[in-house]
């Protein structure tokens, strides 16, 4: 198994910033639905904040067919808000589209040209996104119209464990308890799915997970990608 540490982390101890990816300064994190970026990769947000990276943000849907009986329409986009700013991302950073849960399919053209206008607008160095073995709908179209508009520069796939048959490992970024609370106090200003439920929306799920994958690595905390392209 090759694995990448820390190819996305802020300096810590004795590992200095050039040692991986020296010109990396901006980041994009590409979320179907409004919750996906900080249940996949919210300790690798914060840590990249930390560090003073520009992280950017887009979520393609508020999904507001999932919502609890009774909830106003844009429920979901005021706890991404929330959300996105307890990870520490600037407002202008962080955007949500309006496409029907369940139905990215459907607009795959529309989500790939709002995909090139965020690559010519903000040029990032690397992306995050859903990986190629997420069985979501959402997800796969998500991911596909990605790796398109992204295919020249690096691309990772974070891991929902609960959409995936098989997830293949490659890359562990390692993340401190402060990073894992940061992505846990995101994760809580979405009530609306609490409400629902979802099991993966407990802080045991999200501290066993990081706690397995930073095993992998002989570290206490870690979240796992899929490596889809590596540009240095």
């Amino acid at each position: 198994m090759r694995i990448i540490q820390d190819a996305l982390a802020a300096p810590e101890q004795t590992v200095t910033r050039d040692a991986f990816y020296p010109t990396l300064e901006r980041i994009l994190i590409l979320a179907p639905h409004t919750d996906d970026a900080e249940l996949g990769c919210g300790a690798t947000i914060a840590r990249l904040v930390e560090a003073g990276r520009e992280v950017y943000l887009a979520a393609f849907s508020r999904a507001e067919a999932s919502l609890p009986l009774g909830s106003k329409p844009n429920r979901l986009g005021e706890e991404f808000v929330k959300a996105t700013d307890t990870l520490g991302i600037v407002e202008e950073r962080a955007v949500i589209y309006n496409y029907p849960v369940r139905e990215l399919t459907y607009h795959r053209q529309e989500i790939l040209e709002e995909l090139i206008a965020l690559r010519c607008k903000i040029k990032p160095q690397a992306v995050l996104l859903p990986a190629a073995t997420d069985l979501h709908q959402d997800h796969q179209v998500v991911h596909l119209e990605g790796v398109r508009a992204f295919k020249d520069i690096t691309v990772w796939g974070y891991e929902l464990p609960w959409n995936h048959v098989t997830f293949s490992a490659h890359a562990f970024v390692t993340v401190q308890l402060r990073h894992l609370q940061k992505k846990w106090d995101a994760l809580k200003c979405y009530e609306s799915q609490f409400e629902l439920g979802r099991s993966y929306f407990s802080w045991e799920f999200i501290a066993g997970l990081a706690r397995v994958r930073g095993t992998q690595v002989h570290e206490q905390y870690a979240e796992a990608f899929e490596v889809i392209r590596v540009k240095c």
